[in-house]
C-alpha cells in the first residue's frame, strides 16, 4: 500500500514537471516568434498589388507598405515577390487585422544606428543633397535627413548647386541629436581635408628655387593665386616682373599658363610663394655700365609723388628724380605740374646705389643752367626790361628770360627818394627798366638797379665840393629849428645852431626866402644824398685865418683891428 502511494506521488511529480517544460518552452516559443512593437523585423514580399507590397513578418501577421518607401536616389523600385526586406512594426494589428509596418520608419532606424557609430568614430558618411531649405541644404544620409549648412557646401562660396543635386557624395557628421531628430553635416570639411592630403602630397614633391607650370586660377590687387596642380601658390605683383606692375592683370589673365619659380615653401602652413621674374636676367646686374655718372637717357615717367617722379630706363631699372632736382626755376611747385606720367623725358644719371638698388636721376641738369645764361647774354651794366611780378618790404622782383626773376633792392629804386617811398609808385604788372648789377650763378641771385639807368643829381651838383669847401646857397624856407637851402638843385637844412657865431644873431627870421647866404660844407653824405652846411664854421674859419695873417692877440691888437685890417685888405685885393 505504501509503495503504491510513493509510486502515485513520483507520477504527480513527473507530470507537473512537463507542464511547467511545456510552458517554459512555449512562453520561449511565443517571445521568439512574436514581434514587439516598436522594433526592426525582417519579413518577406508575399505579393505585390494596387501599388503596394504584402509582406509576412511571422507569427501569421502580415502588412501593407506603399512601394514608394521602397524607391531608390533616383525613384526606382527594384522589389519582387520572395525578397526579404527589413520593416518597422508599429502595431501588431491595425483596424483591418492587419500588422501596420513601415519600410521608411525601418531604415532611417537603421540609419541613425550607423550613424551614431560614424559620428562616434569620426568617419565619413555617404549621402546625396535632394532639396533647398533656408540656409543650406537637405541631404538625404540613406534613411535619414540631415541639414547640410550653405556655408558647410564648399570651401568657396557655391552660387549654383545644382550640378550637386542628387549626386552621392560623402559628408561629415558636426552634430546630430536623436531625440529632437536633428543631424548637421559639412562637405566642406571633407574637401578641406582632402585638399589638404593633396596640398601635403605636392608640396612634399616640390622645391624651393624649382620651376614649375601653373594656371593663374585668381588676380587680387596685390597679386594672383597660381594652381601648381591641387594646391595653390601666390603670386605677389612685386615679383611678376622686374619692371614695376600697378596691377597684376597688365600681365595676366585668369586660366592662362604660366611659368614661375618656387621661392619660399612654409611646412606649417602650406603656403608657397612664386615668382616670374626669378627666371629672368636681372637688369640691375648692368646698371652700373650701362648708366654712368652724368650720362643722359631717355625714359618713361611711370609715377609721380609729392617728393619726386620716377622715370623707367628699361625694364626693371626705374629712378626717382627728386622735386628739387626737376626744374631750375619752378622750386616750390607738385611734380605733376613738371611732369605726367607715361611722359618720355630726358634725365642725368646722378647716383647710383646698386646695392639698394636705387638711381637718382636729375631732370633739369638736362636743360642748361639759366643763370648762367643770363650773365652770358647781360653783362653787368646791361639794361634789361621786365615786368614786375612782386613787391616786397626789401624791392621789387622782376621777371627775367627763362622763368628767373631779378631783384632791385630799395636803395636802387630812386637816387633822389629814400626806397620806403620811391617803392610806393611801383604796382605789381608794371613794365620797369633796370640795369643788370650783379648775377650770383651759385645763389642763383640776379641784383638789379632802376636808378642807374637815371641821372645821379647829387653827384653832379656836389662834384668838386669837398668837406671845408665854401659854397653859395639860396635861401629857399625860413623854419623856427633854421632855414632851408638848396645848391645846384640839392636841398640841405642849416640848423638854427649853424646860422652864425653869435648866439644874438641865430635867429631864422633874419633871412629871407631867395637870400644868397655863404656856409661851409661840413658833410657830404652820398647814402642820404645830403650836404652839411653851416654859417658858423665859416665864419670861425675866417677868423681864424684872419688872425693868422694878420697878426694875433698876444701882439696887443685886438680881435677888431685884426678884422678891420684884413677886411681893408680885402677891399684894396
Amino acid at each position: 500500500m505504501a509503495s503504491e502511494i510513493v509510486e502515485k506521488d513520483q507520477n504527480c511529480m513527473c507530470a507537473k514537471a512537463s507542464m511547467e517544460e511545456f510552458e517554459a518552452l512555449l512562453n520561449e516559443s511565443l517571445e521568439i516568434d512574436t514581434p514587439q512593437e516598436g522594433s526592426v523585423v525582417k519579413g518577406r514580399v508575399i505579393a505585390i498589388e494596387a501599388g503596394q507590397a504584402i509582406i509576412d513578418v511571422g507569427y501569421k501577421m502580415e502588412g501593407r507598405v506603399d512601394l514608394k518607401e521602397f524607391a531608390d536616389l533616383s525613384g526606382a523600385v527594384e522589389l519582387a515577390v520572395g525578397d526579404e526586406v527589413e520593416v518597422y512594426l508599429d502595431r501588431v494589428e491595425n483596424a483591418r487585422g492587419e500588422a501596420q509596418i513601415s519600410r521608411d520608419k525601418a531604415k532611417r532606424e537603421e540609419a541613425w544606428d550607423r550613424l551614431e557609430k560614424a559620428y562616434a568614430n569620426e568617419t565619413r558618411v555617404d549621402g546625396a543633397i535632394f532639396g533647398r531649405v533656408k540656409g543650406g541644404f537637405t541631404v538625404d544620409l540613406g534613411g535619414a535627413v540631415a541639414f547640410l549648412p550653405g556655408s558647410q557646401v564648399d570651401v568657396r562660396p557655391v552660387r549654383d548647386a545644382g550640378p550637386l543635386m542628387g549626386m552621392k557624395q560623402p559628408f561629415q557628421i558636426l552634430k546630430m541629436d536623436r531625440r529632437r531628430g536633428n543631424i548637421v553635416v559639412s562637405r566642406r570639411a571633407i574637401l578641406e581635408e582632402s585638399r589638404a592630403e593633396q596640398r601635403a602630397e605636392v608640396i612634399g614633391n616640390l622645391s624651393e628655387g624649382q620651376s614649375i607650370d601653373g594656371v593663374v586660377k585668381n588676380i587680387t590687387e596685390y597679386g594672383a593665386f597660381v594652381d601648381l596642380g591641387g594646391v595653390d601658390g601666390l603670386l605677389h605683383v612685386t615679383d611678376m616682373a622686374w619692371r614695376r606692375v600697378n596691377h597684376p592683370s597688365e600681365i595676366l589673365s585668369i586660366g592662362e599658363t604660366v611659368k614661375v619659380q618656387v621661392i619660399k615653401i612654409n611646412k606649417d602652413t602650406h603656403r608657397i610663394s612664386l615668382g616670374m621674374k626669378q627666371l629672368q636676367s636681372d637688369p640691375w646686374d648692368a646698371v652700373e655700365k650701362a648708366y654712368p655718372l652724368e650720362s643722359v637717357h631717355k625714359g618713361r615717367v611711370t609715377n609721380i609723388t609729392d617728393y619726386g617722379a620716377f622715370v623707367e630706363l628699361e625694364a626693371g631699372v626705374e629712378g626717382l628724380v627728386h622735386v628739387s632736382e626737376m626744374s631750375w626755376t619752378k622750386k616750390n611747385v607738385h611734380p605733376g605740374k613738371i611732369v605726367s606720367t607715361s611722359q618720355e623725358v630726358e634725365v642725368m644719371v646722378l647716383e647710383i646705389d646698386s646695392a639698394k638698388r636705387r638711381v637718382s636721376l636729375g631732370l633739369k641738369q638736362t636743360m642748361r643752367n639759366p643763370w648762367e645764361v643770363f650773365a652770358e647774354n647781360h653783362p653787368v651794366g646791361t639794361a634789361i626790361e621786365g615786368e614786375v611780378k612782386n613787391i616786397t618790404e626789401f624791392g621789387l622782383f622782376v621777371g627775367l628770360d627763362n622763368d628767373i626773376d631779378g631783384m632791385v633792392h630799395l636803395s636802387d629804386l630812386s637816387w633822389d627818394q629814400r626806397g620806403e617811398d620811391a617803392i610806393q609808385n611801383y604796382r605789381k604788372g608794371d613794365t620797369v627798366k633796370a640795369a643788370v648789377t650783379e648775377v650770383d650763378i651759385e645763389k642763383e641771385r640776379i641784383s638789379l638797379s632802376i636808378k642807374a639807368l637815371g641821372d645821379d643829381t647829387f653827384t653832379d651838383a656836389v662834384d668838386g665840393v669837398k668837406r671845408g669847401s665854401v659854397i653859395t646857397c639860396t635861401v629857399t624856407a625860413i623854419e623856427e629849428g633854421g632855414i632851408e637851402v638848396d645848391y645846384n638843385g640839392m636841398k640841405s637844412f642849416i640848423r638854427r645852431s649853424d646860422l652864425s657865431r653869435d648866439r644874438a644873431d641865430q635867429r631864422p627870421e633874419r633871412f629871407q626866402v631867395g637870400d644868397k647866404v655863404d656856409a661851409r660844407v661840413t658833410n657830404v653824405d652820398s647814402k642820404t644824398r645830403r650836404l652839411g652846411l653851416s654859417i658858423k664854421a665859416r665864419e670861425i674859419a675866417e677868423e681864424k685865418e684872419a688872425v693868422e695873417q694878420y697878426g694875433s692877440s698876444d701882439s696887443g691888437a685886438s680881435l677888431g683891428d685884426i678884422l678891420g685890417a684884413a677886411l681893408k685888405g680885402g677891399d684894396r685885393n
